[in-house]
């Protein structure tokens, strides 16, 4: 095999790498595309969403806390008067 046929060879042979590579690329760059075209928008909706209502949570829960206790207070004193009422009746 001459060194030109030894060339040739190698580079038939290499072609279908070249076009492997090419077709990977291709879908990379539409991948970019669709993430920064498709989900990033999407990213940025749910964090501008997400951040207030985080902040309206982290505002709220000592509220929601306190209003468990009451909630706990109130259950004692009904059921404490369920059983007055009960013995006078």
């Amino acid at each position: 095999m001459t060194e030109n046929e030894f060339i040739l060879m190698l580079r038939s042979e290499l072609q279908p790498i070249k076009d492997e590579i090419r077709t990977v690329q291709e879908d990379l760059h539409d991948f970019k595309l669709y993430v920064e075209n498709a989900i990033e928008p999407k990213i940025n909706i749910l964090a501008e969403n997400y951040v207030p209502a985080a902040k309206r949570y982290e505002r709220t829960t000592p509220e929601i806390n306190d209003i468990k206790r009451d909630i706990e207070v109130m259950k004692k004193i009904i059921t404490e008067h369920s059983e007055k009422l009960q013995k006078i009746s």
